[in-house]
């Protein structure tokens, strides 16, 4: 069985309150082995020859009330494989529990601290793990950018002495899925790239910007120079045939419909108001540059 060296952080965050993983490993789809989380009950990562059933199982157990530690305890008391075991551990309560065994592959270890668990093993050093600590308690920024900073400083102090190829981010909270139908905030993988902590810290900046909500102070309304602008946009691309007129008719309003949900911007696009967030306009205007 192949071993998954990694590096992860898993952590808690009383504002939300979420409970994400942020993993990066010389091992390719690293996300599909070592985050689990779940909202009101904690996060685990299994790792180094991980034992997969760690992830259900530890969520389980903290779900019913059990502590990260009495997890731990319980997830180790019969894995005859434990020494060659990896895992990091929060609960619902954002208490913190580690675990390295003996035979795994040095650089290997761990450490908590107020509500996180970091732990990596064939690492360049105890250095890696101190950065990955340093990374998350050190940010001010909201819980994922905290969790995407810690693998960055993780990286750049060495990471997996083997290289890079894939990174995941999982972040849970109650009503904060799509649509608010489930509690999953944040699901992103890497699976193989040759800078999978960087490309992740994309794909979170694209979470922000199809997923966000501006405040009305970054609505723009689509009316004069604006409505002209985006009537030349949708023209050049074939969504609208009338005139350039900078007029929020029914033809530039059905037009403006099609062009946004094609692009997927629903949810950050007034129709009826005729209005756009201003992320979403500039984000149009560099990728439809005429």
């Amino acid at each position: 069985m192949p071993q998954v060296a990694t590096f992860s952080i898993v952590a808690f965050d009383p504002e939300g309150p979420s409970w994400g993983v942020a993993v990066a490993s010389k091992f390719p789809a690293v996300g599909a082995v070592v985050p689990w989380a779940a909202a009101g009950a904690g996060a685990v990562a299994t790792q180094s020859f991980a034992n997969t059933s760690f992830g259900p199982r530890g969520l389980h157990l903290m779900a019913s009330g059990k502590s990260a530690a009495e997890t731990l305890e319980t997830l180790l008391g019969d894995d005859a494989g434990r020494e060659q075991r990896q895992v990091g551990l929060v609960d619902a309560q954002g208490a913190a529990a580690t675990f390295t065994g003996k035979d795994c592959y040095a650089w290997a270890g761990g450490k908590t601290g107020p509500h996180y668990s970091v732990q990596g093993n064939i690492l360049q050093g105890p250095e890696v793990i101190e950065a990955l600590a340093d990374g998350f308690t050190r940010t001010a920024a909201d819980f994922p950018s905290r969790l995407l900073a810690a693998l960055l400083a993780a990286d750049q102090a060495g990471g997996d002495r083997r290289g890079r190829q894939s990174a995941a981010l999982y972040v849970a909270r109650a009503g904060a899925g799509y649509g608010g139908f489930n509690d999953v905030w944040l699901d992103y993988r890497v699976d193989d790239h040759p800078d999978p902590v960087l490309r992740l810290g994309e794909l979170l900046e694209l979470h922000r910007l199809y997923f966000s909500k501006s405040a009305s102070e970054e609505e723009v309304p689509v009316s004069g120079g604006v409505a002209r602008e985006l009537q030349v946009m949708m023209n050049r691309l074939g969504y609208y045939e009338g005139g350039l007129t900078g007029e929020y008719d029914g033809a530039t309003r059905e037009a403006f419909r099609r062009f946004i949900g094609n692009e997927n911007f629903e949810d950050r696009t007034n129709f009826e108001a005729g209005r756009i967030d201003m992320p979403v306009l500039e984000f149009l205007r560099r990728k439809f540059a005429g």
